[in-house]
């Protein structure tokens, strides 16, 4: 779905999975330092919005999700995970409860399979699930931010900022009032600092939640049984997995960016040498300069350096080894 904010001056479209909004705005340092001093907003118009309504809607969604939801208060936000029976990540929703209904929005190009996985989940359950990608925008405003929330409007806060599920109508019009909007890019350079995984992006087909520091924030280890419990719990109880996640200080003489997918090798093994993982995320920081999120191999020592594809890399611990 293309965004009106796509009309804006200067603004550049995304790519990719980001298709829909824009990347930036013209200025991509000055929009990551707004969003870094709590000023402005990022258009997340592109992801899709699911909606949970009816009396059983919490301790159904605790059957289904990674997370404790049975007892969520209302206006806490939470993150929760689905996964395949042998504990691989399926889907990621970032939730709210606003008191009779839960509110997810989830990644761009997920919604259609997440629906027909709920939908086929509700057996004499009193829920309705709603797609309201069609009429509901969302927009993030950073951490102390001062912008005015409309009356109405569903608010998921988290300790860096604000989800809002805003009507798509007032798209344009909140825009206005509480820009300047900064592109998908910035947000993406704030997240890569933030060490904050993204399903699609350090995530593949063999991904487990292990592996991102997803235990705990958007997995509960004492709750009920849900698909893929088995594989949570034996990873945690009985041994580590085989990766884990590394935040990457790239060389900043380097012209370009290793994008996904670019192999990890040990430096000293230069780039004819075993790759033991890729780049999962890569952007440019507006203070650390250029830096990627990445999937390596467990056993690769802590304090090796790395080349990310052909750029020198130091890495920094995410999840432990």
């Amino acid at each position: 779905m293309k965004s009106p904010l796509l009309s804006l001056p200067g603004a550049v479209p995304a790519e990719g999975r980001d298709e829909g909004v824009a990347a930036h705005y013209g200025d991509l340092f000055r929009e990551q330092r707004a969003l870094a001093d709590g000023r402005g907003m990022v258009d997340l118009s592109h992801r899709g919005v699911v909606t949970v309504t009816g009396d059983d809607r919490l301790s159904w969604l605790h059957l289904l999700l990674t997370q404790h939801v049975s007892d969520l208060p209302a206006g806490r936000a939470t993150e929760a995970l689905i996964l395949s029976a042998n504990g691989h990540i399926e889907h990621a929703l970032y939730l709210v409860d606003d008191g009779t209904t839960v509110w997810a929005h989830v990644e761009p190009g997920t919604r259609e399979a997440l629906l027909a996985y709920l939908e086929s989940m509700k057996f004499f359950y009193r829920v309705e699930i709603a797609d309201r990608t069609a009429d509901t925008a969302v927009v993030h405003l950073p951490a102390g931010s001062i912008a005015q929330v409309p009356d109405g409007v569903v608010v998921r806060e988290t300790a860096y900022g604000r989800d809002l599920f805003l009507p798509r109508a007032d798209l344009e019009s909140f825009a206005g009032d509480s820009g300047p909007p900064a592109g998908i890019l910035a947000y993406e350079a704030l997240r890569i600092e933030g060490r904050r995984p993204r399903l699609g992006f350090e995530t593949d087909h063999r991904t487990i939640p292990h592996e991102l520091g997803w235990i705990g924030t958007a997995v509960h280890l004492q709750k009920g049984c849900y698909r893929g419990q088995e594989t949570v719990a034996r990873v945690h109880n009985l041994g580590k997995p085989p990766r884990r996640l590394v935040f990457l200080h790239l060389d900043g003489s380097e012209v370009h960016l290793p994008g996904p997918g670019a192999p990890v090798r040990l430096a000293a093994d230069g780039e004819e040498g075993r790759q033991l993982g890729f780049v999962t995320t890569s952007g440019r920081h507006h203070e650390l300069g250029p830096i990627a999120l990445a999937l390596v191999k467990r056993n690769v020592p802590v304090d090796a350096a790395l080349l990310a594809g052909d750029t020198a890399a130091a890495q920094e611990t995410v999840v432990e080894p």
